[in-house]
């Protein structure tokens, strides 16, 4: 713009009706105001906005809400104060605004030449009176127009002076000023232009006090370029003298304005306004004055008036000090309401991106009406290129959208308005046309929806937000002469409402626009969940795709086929060869998506020729509907839908094919990506392998094609046969099958990661696809571990054997690679299971097919376990590093110890070791699994740490137990081997008695203490000792009371839920019940004749001491005989539970404070 310069002050009595000497002759200070006689380009091009939003296309669309001349924002804000007519050209884009003035008197014109719009004048003839028509204008008026023209140049004209010119150049420069008033530049029909490749605009000014920043779009690389500037656009130039970024309350506008501002002095910006002394300055003039200063940030206003032309005085005025100049008073304050209503109501309104609205209010009406002139167009069924904003619009559509994906900055709350830019852009072109535009539109429509991260998002959706002329230096006159006009223009109000239905909003009284926050914007959001997005995006992929096919010539849609490429075969055609089937399909694999340097040089399968526009737009859309359909088999593995799963995997791996057929070398980030897939496709063969018993389902899932997928496959064998990963991609039925190609899938990703390319990009990938091999792997060996326990041939377990250590050696290797010591210790744990299975199938078996001696190989292959074990435990380091796999180890430990001791302690063998060496080895073993028994933390497994260290006890009394029966020699010995005894059988109860589920064990581990007892006293001599022995195993005996009230419950518990079939009561067990009832009866067997002999002999000793008995003792015998009386005549018959309810009381009934005490007595 023109910098800002002194003005001269015209003498008083200058005849302004005199031409001075620099009139009519360019200026930069005046800019375009100084080629025009009026002063002013008051009917230049109607697309004036256009030309504003192509240069500053970074606001549009987010940040701008209008852009427009300064002249239609004045018009709009003067509504309410006018009663002039006001028709406006209204489109969105984005939530912008972009509003021009509509001539319709133009249009019309226009439409009698060419045609079109004949629609349109059909309407509006039924909303104005057919007879109406703009009056001319006066010759008074141009002499008006000219006086102000000249006053601009005599003000800077450097010596003031007037100086005459030619008459006839006068009268020629008068007489144009009709056709400079009148002309406006509307452009041809709309067809595909051919116009100059560049613009070569002007640099446009944008005042330094706006609050934004307002700059041209980058030219980025990562976006073709689909045309050159100014290609399509109709040579829409901006030609205003400065852009303004001005923010009005909360409303920011660009406005374009071509007001000369003058400075200097103490005067640094100011207008000039040259008045009729006779006229009084109105409120309409006073707006406008005002509005023009604020626009231009201008803070002064210097008012020349004249007499007749004459300059009699100047005035000089403050900005704020315009709205209460005398005669012409408004409220600042109602104006900003205005403006934010009749925004509000457009924005509210115009919602269609690609439509153009037409608001209008006719002359003296107070109705404001707003049209969607696209739709009515539709229903005049009139060819859209008939409409000359279309082709303008959807080029700005398309410009501001992919500038605002470019924005670096940008977020996503603007993905809905570019969707929106997009699709209507879309809607507005010729397919045949304007192919490129159409497939890059489509591309950046699939691009919006960000699917490299997934988690994303997602929380529930994505939230698409939508939203979906005339320059003018002019003074009051002008406004007036408007006023007066419009006055006597003939205006039906009957046909206006008759027309209502046709509009799409109507303000019903201009006086509704003054009041505060009349009208709200409204906006509305759209959600898509992550299958829906994934959806729209490749829809928007096979668009993109068609429109580039439509663009190649070629003689066939569908090439020949490939002979170069094999044609696969199903998986149990080729199950012969397996894993040797695999690791050659994988190493073709490799060679297939290996980067390369060499571009390509010859065309594509599909006649495509590399570095055209179509073949760089079908890389970007192969590989974009490549990372739909791998979203889509991420999201169906979360939903456990392996067979939807694998199918979406392999359209992704054919979507890469695909795009590795047209491209000589690919991007380290493709490859990343491709080795995502990879790892997904290895997922989804592993959940079909441990998922086997679902085939069925999986498979209907897998067959099961939409209609955009069969397309999209279409286009791909256009440019590949889409068979190098069909391999990987299959549905077999052998889930070994499945979980080899799992892991080729998993070391075809490594590879890619280790190599030169992806060597120092793919670390964080690399971890996660090392994690993944070394669990699939121990998937591998966990699956030949079990085959190996199913098979009975030892030749055949071992060949299964080997291969399962294999894998899971492989599998340690790669969780120490990524320094993972959970991971490997539940390897070597799975490693020590393997060992136990090795010990188990060398188990010694007899002719009779009995169990043998424990044999060398069992203990050798039970010791590696127990390494493996404290392997897996040392690799942990402690219980806080992972709770849960610390005590599964550990109890495995146990466990292993437990079993190795068993088997020691059972199956002994004699014939290489002594019985003294062995009872060593078992005590050493057993007492190494009761360290690894943890009995004190809260745990599942609380219960059977205690009922194994139970087990334990017990095992290790017995066994001295029976050291002490059997052993003759050393009395200090048997002695030890006493008090062992007694002290793990003591041990082995108290533990059974906290157990409420081990009543059978409890009253084993009780019966063989009293039989103890009863071995002990059959050696003793004195009566005295063997009473006192005899009393100590009965108080032993009294305490199987425990173990009977809780077999009692079990056997009563089923009773009592099959209490309505009575033909069940007498039954001596229920299916129902866990109790083992046969067990319970063997042990009744040795309790009833232990119990009768311990009371018999008691009563026999008793009676046949020669001491004197107290009291005490009598009334205990008199119990003992009690019970053994009532003992002898119980039925044998009877059920079981009623057995054992007799046995309760009984022992009940021993157990009296004389029993008690005389027990403690007798163990003292």
């Amino acid at each position: 713009a023109p910098p800002s310069s002194s003005y001269a002050l015209l003498q008083e009595k200058t005849d302004l009706k005199l031409p001075p000497a620099n009139w009519l002759r360019e200026n930069t200070q005046l800019g375009t105001a100084g080629t025009t006689v009026l002063g002013s380009s008051r009917k230049s091009k109607p697309f004036s906005s256009f030309g504003m939003a192509y240069d500053f296309i970074d606001c549009i669309g987010d940040d701008v809400d209008v852009v427009s001349d300064s002249e239609n924002i004045k018009k709009l804000l003067k509504i309410p104060y006018s009663k002039s007519h006001v028709s406006m050209a209204v489109h969105r884009v984005g939530s912008t605004l972009l509003l021009d003035e509509l001539d319709i008197q133009e249009l019309f014109m226009r439409s009698s030449q060419t045609g079109d719009w004949t629609w349109l004048k059909e309407f509006y003839q039924r909303l104005i009176d057919q007879k109406w028509q703009r009056k001319k204008k006066s010759k008074e008026h141009w002499n008006e127009k000219a006086i102000l023209s000249k006053f601009l140049y005599y003000s800077i004209n450097s010596d003031g002076t007037a100086v005459p010119v030619p008459s006839d150049t006068e009268q020629a420069a008068e007489e144009g000023c009709g056709t400079a008033a009148e002309g406006s530049s509307w452009p041809a029909t709309f067809n595909s232009s051919t116009a100059e490749s560049e613009e070569s605009a002007i640099p446009k000014e944008v005042d330094t006090y706006a609050l934004g920043h307002v700059s041209s779009v980058p030219k980025e690389q990562n976006l073709p370029t689909l045309f050159n500037e100014g290609e399509n656009s109709q040579d829409l130039r901006n030609d205003f003298v400065r852009n303004i970024l001005w923010t009005f309350e909360d409303i920011h506008m660009l406005v374009g304005s071509n007001m000369p501002i003058f400075g200097g002095g103490r005067y640094p910006a100011v207008s000039l306004r040259l008045r009729d002394n006779n006229k009084p300055i109105n409120v309409l003039t006073g707006i406008d004055y005002w509005l023009d200063n604020l626009m231009c940030n201008v803070p002064e206003l210097v008012m020349c008036f004249h007499v007749n032309g004459i300059v009699q005085k100047y005035e000089m005025i403050k900005t704020e000090d315009i709205p209460d100049l005398e005669n012409s008073t408004f409220s600042t304050r109602v104006v900003k309401d205005i403006a934010q209503n009749i925004l509000s109501f457009l924005k509210s309104n115009c919602t269609k991106e690609g439509h153009t609205y037409w608001l209008f209010k006719a002359s003296g009406s107070d109705i404001v009406k707003l049209y969607d002139l696209t739709t009515l167009c539709e229903e005049a069924a009139e060819e859209k290129c008939q409409n000359p904003f279309t082709l303008p619009v959807a080029v700005l559509l398309y410009k501001v959208a992919s500038n605002m994906i470019l924005k670096k900055s940008q977020n996503r709350k603007n993905y809905g308005t570019i969707r929106t830019l997009l699709l209507n852009c879309i809607k507005l072109l010729d397919e045949e046309r304007h192919p490129q535009i159409i497939a890059s539109a489509h591309y950046m429509l699939a691009e919006l929806f960000q699917l490299d991260d997934v988690s994303e998002d997602e929380g529930n959706g994505e939230s698409l937000r939508g939203g979906g002329s005339e320059d003018s230096y002019s003074d009051e006159e002008e406004e007036e002469e408007e006023e007066e006009e419009d006055e006597s223009c003939s205006y039906s109000t009957s046909s206006e409402l008759q027309d209502d239905s046709k509009a799409v909003a109507i303000i019903r009284s201009v006086g509704e626009l003054s009041v505060p926050e009349k009208y709200k914007n409204v906006c509305k959001c759209t959600f898509f969940h992550l299958e829906e997005k994934c959806r729209l995006v490749l829809s928007y992929v096979l668009k993109g795709l068609k429109a580039v096919d439509s663009s190649i010539k070629k003689e066939s849609d569908l090439p020949a086929a490939d002979p170069s490429t094999p044609i696969p075969l199903k998986y149990e055609e080729r199950s012969q060869n397996g894993a040797r089937d695999v690791e050659q399909d994988i190493a073709l694999l490799l060679d297939r998506v290996g980067p390369c340097n060499e571009e390509l040089k010859v065309p594509t399968r599909s006649g495509m020729l590399p570095g055209t526009w179509q073949h760089r737009m079908k890389l970007q859309l192969f590989l974009k509907a490549s990372k739909a359909y791998y979203v889509l088999s991420d999201a169906a593995t979360n939903l456990l839908k392996y067979g939807r799963a694998l199918r979406y995997i392999k359209l992704a791996l054919q979507c890469h094919d695909a795009y590795c057929s047209i491209n000589g070398g690919l991007h380290p980030q493709v490859l990343l990506f491709h080795c995502q897939c990879l790892s997904l496709c290895g997922d989804v063969q592993l959940m079909l392998a441990q998922n086997a018993s679902n085939r069925a389902a999986y498979l209907e899932e897998y067959n099961y094609q939409t209609k955009d997928d069969q397309e999209i496959l279409h286009c791909l064998h256009r440019e590949s046969s889409c068979q190098a990963f069909s391999m990987a991609t299959d549905l077999a039925s052998d889930p070994e099958y499945q979980l080899i190609v799992s892991s080729k899938c998993y070391e075809a990703a490594h590879d890619l990661l280790t190599s030169g390319v992806l060597k120092d990009l793919g670390q964080e990938q690399l971890g996660q696809v090392l994690k993944r091999l070394g669990n699939i792997r121990n998937e591998m060996g966990v699956f030949y571990m079990n085959q190996a326990a199913a098979i009975l041939r030892v030749v055949c377990k071992q060949e299964l054997w080997k291969k399962s250590f294999s894998c899971f050696e492989k599998g340690m290797q790669d969780f120490n690679a990524i320094s993972d010591s959970v991971n490997t210790a539940l390897l070597l744990c799975n490693i020590g299971r393997l060992m136990r299975i090795c010990a188990q199938a060398h188990c010694v078996t007899t002719s009779e097919h009995s169990r043998g001696e424990f044999s060398p190989e069992e203990a050798l292959y039970y010791n590696k376990a127990i390494d493996y074990y404290q392997r897996a435990l040392k690799s942990l380091g402690c219980r806080e590093s992972h709770s849960a796999v610390w005590d599964s180890v550990n109890w495995e430990l146990s466990t292993t110890y437990f079993t190795l001791a068993t088997l020691l302690q059972d199956y002994a063998p004699l014939s290489r070791k002594a019985q003294e060496q062995i009872e060593r080895e078992v005590t050493e073993t057993m007492m190494k699994s009761l360290r690894f028994c943890d009995l004190q933390t809260e745990s599942a497994r609380q219960p059977l740490y205690q009922y194994r260290a139970a087990t334990i006890h017990h095992r290790l009394a017995s066994m001295y137990h029976s050291c002490y029966r059997n052993q003759v020699g050393d009395e200090s010995d048997r002695k030890q081997h006493r008090a062992l005894a007694e002290q793990h059988y003591s041990k082995a109860v108290r533990l059974f008695i906290s157990l409420s589920d081990a009543p059978c064990e409890l009253l084993r581990t009780l019966l063989e203490r009293v039989a103890f007892a009863e071995f002990t006293m059959a050696g003793q001599n004195s009566s005295a000792v063997k009473l006192k022995t005899l009393t100590g195993a009965l108080e032993i005996m009294c305490e199987t009371r425990h173990a009977f009230k809780l077999i009692h419950k079990e056997l009563l518990d089923p009773l009592d839920e099959n209490s309505d079939k009575p033909e069940e009561l007498h039954s001596d067990s229920s299916p129902s019940s866990e109790l083992n009832t046969e067990e319970v009866v063997k042990l009744i067997g040795v309790f009833e004749p232990s119990f009768s002999f311990l009371l018999l002999q008691l009563i026999k000793l008793s009676t046949a001491s020669k001491r004197k008995v107290s009291g005490k003792e009598e009334e205990q015998v008199k119990i003992y005989k009690n019970v053994y009386s009532r003992f002898l005549r119980a039925e044998k018959s009877v059920p079981l539970i009623q057995r054992v309810s007799l046995f309760t009381e009984l022992l009940d009934q021993l157990k009296t404070p004389t029993g008690s005490d005389e027990a403690r007595s007798s163990s003292s």
